[in-house]
């Protein structure tokens, strides 16, 4: 019997557009591809023949995403949070999924299909990052958060806090 190759996998619920999802999403990284597309058979004729369930990796991380029913739609109490290492891939990232979707406060977008991503640089302060102890008040990252959401900030003042030029002020 092969070795459990990943022990806990993200199996997300699209209305009907799976296949679609997953070839853009594969599109935005690295070591990504879509494994398999399962269509329905006869025994549920109303979709025989569509997409029922596709298999894929993102970043080396496998996937499964089933077209199931409309009124079960994503929202923000599960997200994918992706680190970036540079800023460049920050903007690009938050860019490209932003597409057709929303933008919203400290560094979380939904996308074209509802799914809730957090697009976060992998350098953040130290107090965000770790259990230490915060003086009383809002943290850099909640103040900053206020302007997080406003549309005339760049992807780097939305996201900011790399630590470097281009974050907050």
């Amino acid at each position: 019997m092969p070795a459990i190759r990943q022990k806990i996998t993200p199996f997300l619920w699209f209305k009907d557009e799976a296949e679609e999802a997953a070839r853009f999403y594969t599109s935005l990284f690295d070591d990504s591809r879509v494994l398999n597309v399962a269509r329905y058979t006869a025994a549920n004729p109303d979709r025989e023949g569509s997409v029922m369930l596709v298999t894929f990796e993102l970043a080396g991380q496998r996937f499964y995403a089933l077209n199931g029913v409309p009124n079960d739609p994503f929202n923000e109490s599960v997200s994918l949070m992706v680190e970036c290492e540079t800023q460049d891939e920050v903007d690009t990232l938050w860019g490209r999924l932003t597409e057709g979707g929303a933008e919203a406060p400290c560094g979380w977008l939904k996308d074209r299909y509802g799914l809730a991503w957090q697009i976060t640089p992998r350098r953040l302060p130290l107090p965000l990052r770790s259990a230490e102890t915060v003086a009383p008040g809002p943290t850099p990252a909640v103040a900053f958060g206020r302007d997080l959401a406003k549309p005339e900030a760049p992807a780097r003042r939305r996201v900011g806090l790399m630590g470097t030029q281009g974050g907050p002020s």
